[in-house]
């Protein structure tokens, strides 16, 4: 059973950001990779590659995790959703995984051979990831709370490389 989605994940998932995504690797350690995704009925979706070591993981072991964050110093936020997961292949699979290249390629991409008809017959398969939890966390409220809104004071927070 689905979890609440914690307050602000929807507009973080609705947002045009790279996931990291991690699966579990035969010998027990964590596979971690960026990837594109799709957040659609409660539901997150990945296109990948069947010979993809993120495919052949969730395939032997049906569970991953799925962060999405931001990064910009004084307004760090994210959210994870620990999910069951599962493969999804053929017209279901193609489907999906071009509403995800949509996502993020121009339709000049698209429609070039070299960029979006690689794409689309590179990610035959899609990883749908079922939330079964979820964390997030916001620094912005971290810093009102413990540290009285310093943070916000110019040159505290070094950027970002």
């Amino acid at each position: 059973m689905q979890s609440a989605l914690p307050i602000g994940a929807e507009e973080l998932f609705s947002r045009r950001l790279i996931g990291s995504l991690g699966t579990e690797n035969e010998d027990g350690s964590v596979h971690l990779t960026a990837i594109w995704y799709r957040f659609e009925g409660g539901l997150l979706y990945v296109a990948t590659s069947s010979r993809s070591r993120k495919a052949r993981n969730v395939a032997a072991r049906s569970k991953a995790s799925l962060m999405v964050d931001i990064r910009k110093a004084g307004s760090e936020r994210g959210v994870v959703a620990i999910c069951s997961a599962d493969v999804i292949t053929g017209e279901s699979s193609k489907g999906i995984n071009s509403r995800i290249h949509k996502r993020y390629m121009s339709e000049a991409a698209l429609a070039d051979p070299r960029a979006g008809g690689t794409m689309a017959a590179m990610d035959d398969i899609t990883l749908r990831l079922t939330p079964i939890g979820w964390y997030a966390w916001d620094m912005r409220m971290l810093d009102e709370a413990v540290f009285g809104g310093t943070m916000k004071t110019p040159g505290y927070l070094l950027p970002l490389d």
